[in-house]
């Protein structure tokens, strides 16, 4: 995770979020890539070199190139509503949507705090 003011770009954060991901990669093979699917706004030379730095397959389509293959196909399903699902629970958190620490790492905090609430909410709902 990285945390940065609403009015950058989210392509300057692109390095310093995979630098922050806290779990270790598998060993990279060529029959057995590690993928990174992005949105239309990571299109861009300079998100395939961070990419390719980390030795990540870089999958970030065009906008409306999937709408037009799930209309050829219907077989094919759009996979950003996992994304999407995430986003919409850690809305509820209203302190999330709005800052009001000042420190950098009060901030990071009620995210991971967030996230661990979801994660235990529906460990115990399934269980």
């Amino acid at each position: 995770m990285a945390v940065t003011g609403a009015n950058r770009h989210d392509v300057k954060l692109t390095r310093p979020t995979l630098v922050s991901v806290p779990i270790k990669r598998p060993k990279v093979h060529r029959f057995r890539p590690q993928h990174l699917s992005l949105d239309a706004a990571y299109i861009g030379d300079e998100v395939a070199a961070i990419a390719a730095e980390f030795s990540y397959t870089l999958h970030a389509r065009p906008r409306g190139e999937e709408a037009k293959e799930i209309r050829t196909d219907a077989r094919k399903k759009a996979r950003r509503w996992v994304v999407e699902r995430t986003h919409s629970w850690l809305n509820r958190f209203r302190r999330i949507l709005i800052r009001w620490e000042k420190k950098c790492d009060d901030c990071l905090a009620m995210p991971h705090l967030a996230c661990a609430l979801i994660t235990f909410g529906k460990l115990f709902v399934c269980v």
